[in-house]
């Protein structure tokens, strides 16, 4: 099997080349001529490609122009079913790279292009990995890669609907990940849009109107002024960090000499594991009406959106032991499991009480990789050692016996 995973090496490279060489921007979200191209890639490889469209009125409903989930299915008999989950969109590539971003060229030992780590060469993992597995002897059950085209909006088109809609039925489920740690929790994410709205007058009557951004800057201000507290409650999981508060875009005003009647902001609270979603928000909110209620503009708040943290299923310690395991023999160094301070679409995995962790091909920090900046890029070497651990991982499970079974 493993023979077989290295005299491919150079037709992986070259698959994960292709991959990026297909843009996959979200936004704007157009992805459904691109989950096309992507699943015509995996059926060129031998790989039968199941297509699920969302349809029109959800895509929209999300902020998408439309998008495909793709299903690969390879059953070796009755057992487990063990899903494999890597996006396929990215965030729009922005300015300052060195290298196109949609070209997949390599240099030094690396490959550059947006999606390179995040998360393309995923899918090129678990693609070969599962094709490995034709090699494997004694397997029993069902590995699926499911490839997706939302997770940069939240992945409630993409594994959410999956699983909601019955497509996938998984005991198990191994999300995109980096190559040199095996993730098993993660923080959360509030996002909240806060609109303040006054009333427009000359600059030389200022009087005569209501200033919607003084009143948006004493919310700035109170806001502000919560994360030093924050920073002082770090999470007992290693790699997770302290909860974070970040106001990411803003936005009013007419022009320079009319008093600005309306701001809109959107901030993002990240919530660590130990937190609770429903009070985290609760705060916010009466943080934000209480610096404002000095003001005579008017504050409306509207949740964006809500990924719940990860931590640990029972049965996530079953996968934990083989990927640190098989990474740690494969690299030849230790592979410690812990938390990450992002949000994952592996949520969504566990949400539907699916045991899951995560693990991939790429560097050792999304620093690193370069993700979601200029020049993101994953070293093929490092996809190509990733491939092997999760071939192991999965002729591993799948020789197992059944979830359930004595």
């Amino acid at each position: 099997m493993i023979e077989h995973l290295r005299a491919a090496r150079g037709l992986q490279t070259g698959f994960l080349r292709e991959l990026v060489r297909i843009p996959t921007d979200n936004p704007p979200g157009d992805l459904a001529a691109a989950a096309e191209r992507v699943a015509a890639l995996l059926e060129a490889l031998g790989l039968p490609v199941e297509r699920y469209p969302v349809s029109p009125g959800r895509a929209a409903a999300a902020g998408l122009v439309g998008c495909t989930n793709l299903i690969v299915r390879r059953r070796f008999g009755p057992g487990p079913t063990v899903a494999l989950n890597a996006h396929a969109d990215v965030v729009p590539p922005g300015d300052g790279w060195t290298y196109p971003p949609y070209a997949g060229e390599e240099h030094d030992g690396w490959l550059y292009g947006r999606g390179a780590a995040v998360s393309k060469s995923d899918i090129a993992t678990y693609a070969f990995a599962t094709l490995a597995l034709d090699h494997a002897e004694e397997l029993h059950g069902t590995v699926e890669l499911h490839v997706t085209f939302d997770e940069e909006s939240g992945g409630a088109l993409g594994p959410k609907l999956i699983l909601a809609d019955g497509f996938s039925h998984p005991d198990l489920a191994i999300c995109a990940g980096f190559s040199y740690g095996v993730t098993t929790a993660h923080n959360g994410a509030l996002h909240l849009e806060v609109e303040v709205s006054g009333r427009s007058a000359h600059a030389a009557r200022p009087q005569n109107g209501v200033d919607a951004l003084e009143a948006a800057t004493a919310i700035l201000t109170a806001l502000y002024a919560l994360r030093p507290g924050l920073a002082r409650h770090t999470s007992p999981i290693a790699g997770i960090g302290a909860p974070q508060l970040t106001v990411g875009l803003i936005a009013g005003g007419t022009a320079t000499n009319v008093v600005p009647d309306r701001v809109t902001f959107r901030l993002d609270r990240r919530i660590v594991p130990e937190e609770d979603a429903a009070i985290v928000e609760a705060a916010l909110r009466d943080v934000i009406a209480t610096a404002a209620a000095g003001f005579a503009a008017t504050v409306a708040m509207r949740r964006t959106l809500l990924a719940e943290p990860l931590t640990p299923l029972p049965g996530t310690d079953r996968l934990t032991d083989l990927l640190c395991r098989h990474a740690e023999a494969v690299f030849g160094l230790p592979v410690p499991a812990g938390g990450v301070p992002l949000y994952t679409d592996a949520r969504h995995y566990a949400a539907a009480g699916v045991p899951v962790a995560l693990y991939g091909a790429g560097p050792r920090t999304i620093e690193e990789a370069n993700a979601h900046r200029a020049d993101e890029r994953v070293r093929p070497s490092d996809m190509h050692l990733a491939t092997e651990v999760i071939a192991l991982t999965l002729r591993d499970l799948l020789r197992q016996p059944a979830l359930g079974t004595p």
